[in-house]
């Protein structure tokens, strides 16, 4: 069935700028409380079906979920004239394990591949023709016969901190409760702030902010990159800087996979690929491979093009308790090869620095 978000765009919202200028915090909201906004603005229209769609887009229910597989579709569209058509692209929804299972932290749940197992299961058995994904939820192995050739243009990395009583988590008393499902993110705020509580807080974007209004926690952090795609970028109370809070591998990338042998849709969905994206996404991604890094491992990295055209990566590993943090980084071309051997030199060093039965929590 149908069902309709409201939307508010944000150039009504004076705290993200869509403009390059630096981003400034907001008035000063203590003592105050202020309501949040707990909405989608991803208008879920019934797909139109045809007796036969082109193209049949698998992607998870959540409203984040179908903002990018929504996103993906009007790309298509855009670039290919066959499928502008009403109903030529079909938008089908698969729960996954990490939909289904909600009363437990993600580490509890075990094995890789919460979000996407079930969706690239789908495709390999031909019910869906792509399959959309969120690609810091995608593991770092592909299962035989799929393939991933594509990541659309990557969004701001940054985490952003919600409160309705507090403008930075500085600013939060000693003992006050932030919520989050993620390790990355609980290590790296009880390192800098350990009078601070983390609790885990499962849910989509709109699930964690409801639960913010209802008291339940102090403050909350979320992907800037969600809350964008989502036009709900008037809830953000502040930025984290990437040095405060390196952010998830792959943070902000979409990707858009096919079946290996699937020369249409790889066509397709190749016409969508942004280079600078895929090669960031993979000098990370090979950093978490060399950590075998899981939901249990608080990792984080981030690689970028600077002005002068070269990759810069910073990796950081540590442990739940946020007791211990090692960081490291590195410079070079901004190619295939040089960077994905970045990530895997700062995997490997970091693995020899955190010595043994550090990952074995």
């Amino acid at each position: 069935m149908a069902s309709t978000f409201s939307m508010r765009s944000t150039a009504h919202n004076p705290l993200i700028s869509t403009s390059s200028a630096p981003w400034s915090p907001p008035r000063s909201r203590r003592g105050r409380r202020r309501s949040m906004a707990v909405k989608s603005t991803l208008a879920m229209e019934q797909e139109a079906k045809p007796t036969v769609s082109l193209i049949r887009i698998g992607t998870r229910g959540s409203p984040l979920a179908l903002a990018q597989a929504h996103e993906t579709r009007n790309k298509l569209v855009a670039a290919h004239s066959e499928l502008a058509e009403d109903g030529a692209i079909e938008i089908i929804i698969i729960k996954t394990t990490g939909d289904i299972v909600l009363d437990q932290p993600l580490a509890d749940i075990g094995g890789k591949g919460l979000f996407t197992k079930e969706i690239d299961e789908a495709l390999l058995d031909g019910r869906i023709d792509i399959a959309v994904h969120s690609m810091k939820d995608v593991p770092t192995y592909f299962p035989d016969g799929m393939s991933l050739p594509c990541n659309l243009p990557r969004e701001d990395v940054r985490d952003a901190f919600i409160s309705l009583t507090a403008n930075s988590l500085a600013e939060l008393p000693a003992g006050s409760i932030i919520g989050s499902a993620s390790l990355r993110r609980q290590s790296q705020i009880l390192y800098r702030y350990p009078s601070l509580k983390v609790v885990n807080f499962r849910g989509n974007v709109q699930t964690r902010l409801r639960k913010l209004n209802e008291g339940e926690v102090q403050g909350t952090l979320l992907a800037l990159a969600g809350l964008k795609r989502l036009n709900m970028t008037e809830n953000v109370t502040a930025l984290l800087s990437i040095e405060e809070m390196l952010p998830a591998i792959a943070q902000g990338a979409i990707g858009i996979a096919c079946r290996s042998r699937d020369d249409k849709m790889a066509n397709y969905i190749v016409s969508l690929n942004h280079e600078e994206t895929r090669l960031a996404v993979a000098c990370e991604r090979a950093f978490l491979e060399t950590l075998d890094g899981s939901c249990r491992t608080p990792i984080a990295g981030y690689a970028y093009q600077d002005k002068d055209g070269n990759c810069n990566f910073r990796g950081l590993v540590a442990s739940a308790d946020g007791s211990r943090v090692l960081e490291t980084s590195r410079t070079g071309l901004y190619s295939f090869d040089d960077m994905v051997a970045m990530g895997k030199d700062a995997g490997k060093e970091l693995i020899s620095r955190a010595g043994p039965g550090f990952f074995n929590w």
